[in-house]
């Protein structure tokens, strides 16, 4: 099929975006790098009035570190970031995270903002973001203003984003240089979206316990589920076997996984208590590591 007929803009100016967006509301849809839009609009499931390609504001395509954070403008390629020796070195969980996004050609053209603003159950970005305790800003006629991670997600492709509001920029909290990071996913083949996916980090203490830990699960909720019991559990205590047995299983607990063509709910909380459990057994190899 084609797309139904639209009005096509290509601004070259945030301030230009926000006023098409604005004029529009919620009849217009914003091009980025087009990896989920352009099927929905060739199957017509979206019909938008106006089409805004904002590939052409370049200033929201960058990774720098400010302090403590590493910032990523919304039109950085998935392929920048799994390439930027910045990301490799400060949030190595990103980088790793970035090579199950589909296809070399999918991470050539798809962006982070698209991917967040999407908000794809099963998407990887989703899911690292708020294990980083990511902030995301948005900018709109008001102004801009910060969302954090946990309130960004809302629903099944639902973000805390009005009409008129485009993502800019996303924020991530560095991890302490002991913390270890892992992520895993479970796919019909690589490139598709995850049956069950889970980003993780644990930092140490002196004492070689846990200090802080974050586990979000992907694909087993509406939105990317942190598995609080789980960190609750490991904060002050040794990362010994029968722990990260009994984590993995409250993990598995609190998912609400869908039943569907790939597998039953029961399947995919099986599949969150192997993953989470390989994925601290990674981290935590990894905290011990970087304590040496």
């Amino acid at each position: 099929m084609k797309p139904a007929q639209f009005d096509y803009f290509a601004p070259a100016k945030i301030r230009d975006a926000l006023a098409l967006l604005e004029e529009y509301k919620d009849e217009a849809k914003i091009l980025a790098g087009g990896q989920s839009l352009m099927p929905l609009l060739n199957m017509r499931l979206a019909r938008p009035r106006a089409l805004i390609d904002i590939n052409r504001i370049t200033s929201h395509s960058y990774i720098r570190r400010e302090n403590s954070v590493l910032a990523i403008g919304a039109l950085t390629r998935h392929r920048e970031i799994e390439t930027s020796p910045l990301v490799r070195q400060k949030c190595p969980v990103l980088a790793e995270a970035v090579r199950w996004i589909g296809y070399p050609q999918i991470r050539n053209r798809g962006t982070m903002g698209g991917s967040l603003a999407h908000a794809h159950p099963a998407a990887e970005l989703p899911a690292v973001v708020t294990a980083l305790r990511g902030e995301l800003r948005v900018i709109g006629p008001a102004g801009e203003r910060t969302v954090k991670a946990e309130e960004f997600f809302q629903g099944f492709f639902t973000v805390a984003l009005e009409p008129n509001e485009i993502l800019s920029e996303v924020r991530l909290a560095l991890w302490p240089k002991n913390a270890g990071f892992s992520f895993k996913e479970i796919n019909r083949r690589h490139g598709d979206f995850a049956i069950a996916g889970v980003a993780a980090l644990i930092s140490l203490n002196e004492r070689k316990e846990c200090a802080e830990s974050s586990i979000v699960l992907a694909g087993v909720n509406p939105t990317p589920l942190r598995a609080k019991r789980s960190e609750k559990l490991l904060k002050g205590r040794k990362i010994t076997r029968d722990i990260i047995e009994t984590a993995a299983a409250l993990a598995a607990e609190d998912s609400d996984p869908p039943s569907d063509v790939h597998g039953s709910a029961d399947y995919r909380r099986e599949l969150v208590k192997v993953i989470v459990r390989r994925a601290l057994e990674e981290a935590g190899a990894r905290a011990m590591q970087n304590e040496k």
